[in-house]
């Protein structure tokens, strides 16, 4: 039985178990399916001033590229001149719009499959940089919380330190932690417990990685204010199921471009490398207090009947709303924005510092606050976006939002700990 083979121009007939010279030669012809270790100082090649039609002398592999956070990590790159590098999973057209990031020859696709090995080798062969963005909030059928969160981003990370990758960034979760608050699901949240678990396979394998642990992140095209502003969020009355009607936890979020502004930081910041850093916004107020702020950007209020906090615990319609959706084959991302019941619990608990990391100020990152951002971002879902007011003093002015101060959040704990008693309304 012959062997074909191709080497130049001709193509060559060996005999199998053939010893011949040629024979010894042919193993060391260059195919173009090989991944081998970077032999190129990239940072020698550097051309231009910056921007688009430069080259910063990185290349950097996104994984998530066509994400939510991703999308802005694509186009910052670009913006500074990087080659990028986006691995996809199935159709390659959701990823053409980030063609225009970069210059031309700039923006690369590589086909990937989180279970394959050879897949991620080839997307992260040529990087110096190499930043995980993957993440789901919701399971399914063909992936679980502990092959996104936990197994992914061990292999990412392995294979990125054999690759010889200098730098790797991987997120996680404010609230991740080996045992997570619990507000009603028994265990907790299964997703904030795997988010812990990733961030020490990633240190196993990759010791210098720098983790971000952000907090709610809102923006054009989020998980957080399209879950919130869904038809299927609220309850058959138009009200707003919350945990304790919102008054019991205290959140954080941040706004997209402050943590995109804090990643790249992170990846020219000698002292980033090995460090966790905790991404949260400058505004920390309970539920109830950033949910009434956001639905008064849009007109709805509880005095106009257009907007309602109710109990979720005495609300058993939208935990099983919850539950079909989760367990639904269609639709999870884009049209119920990865809702389940896991994401019941974890709205459920506040954002919670450990104390001891470093936030995105560390990094030079100057925060926004809600009041700069949130009135523009909201601006969709405006209840009267097409009314033309005759005055300007006639459109209504949301109430500023209410913060929470230290001694406040300390009396919300202790009424929290109390238990179930808690949600019972007119005894506490």
């Amino acid at each position: 039985m012959a062997a074909l083979s191709l080497r130049g121009a001709q193509l060559l007939k060996v005999q199998t178990g053939s010893t011949s010279a040629l024979a010894n030669v042919l193993p060391s012809c260059n195919y173009a399916s090989e991944v081998r270790p970077r032999k190129i100082d990239t940072a020698s090649m550097k051309r231009g001033r910056g921007g688009r039609s430069s080259f910063s002398g990185d290349v950097v592999t996104v994984f998530g590229a066509n994400g939510f956070v991703g999308r802005g990590i694509a186009n910052r790159l670009g913006k500074n001149g990087s080659q990028t590098i986006f691995p996809y999973r199935g159709e390659h057209y959701k990823m053409l719009r980030l063609k225009v990031t970069g210059d031309l020859g700039q923006v690369l696709f590589c086909p990937m499959e989180i279970k394959d090995e050879d897949s991620i080798r080839r997307a992260v062969s040529h990087s110096n940089i190499v930043i995980n963005l993957i993440g789901r909030g919701v399971e399914t059928s063909n992936f679980s919380y502990e092959d996104v969160n936990i197994t992914a981003p061990q292999t990412i990370a392995r294979l990125c330190k054999e690759a010889g990758v200098k730098r790797l960034v991987h997120m996680s979760h404010i609230n991740a932690r080996e045992e997570p608050e619990k507000a009603f699901l028994p265990g907790g949240s299964r997703f904030l417990k795997t988010k812990f678990m990733g961030e020490l396979a990633v240190r196993s394998e990759f010791p210098e990685a720098t983790i971000f642990r952000p907090s709610d992140v809102y923006g054009q095209g989020d998980s957080f204010l399209n879950h919130y502003f869904s038809y299927w969020r609220k309850n058959m009355s138009k009200g707003m199921p919350l945990f304790g009607k919102g008054e019991m936890t205290v959140k954080q979020p941040i706004w997209m471009s402050d943590l995109v502004t804090g990643i790249m930081n992170s990846l020219y910041d000698p002292a980033a490398i090995g460090e966790t850093y905790e991404a949260v916004g400058p505004d920390r107020l309970t539920q109830a207090a950033l949910l009434t702020y956001m639905y008064g950007l849009t007109t709805r209020t509880k005095e106009a009947g257009t907007f309602n906090i109710t109990e979720l615990m005495m609300d058993p319609a939208s935990m099983i709303r919850a539950f079909l959706i989760g367990n639904s084959p269609f639709g999870t991302v884009n049209t119920f924005h990865q809702y389940n019941l896991d994401r019941l619990e974890r709205d459920s608990i506040s954002d919670m510092s450990e104390g001891f990391y470093p936030d995105l100020t560390d990094l030079g990152v100057k925060l926004h606050t809600l009041e700069e951002k949130m009135p523009w971002e909201v601006a969709p879902w405006d209840l009267y976006s097409y009314f033309q007011y005759e005055r300007p003093e006639e459109k209504p002015v949301a109430a500023p939002p209410v913060h929470v101060t230290m001694e406040q959040e300390r009396k919300l704990n202790q009424k929290r700990g109390l238990g179930p008693i808690a949600l019972v309304p007119g005894l506490m």
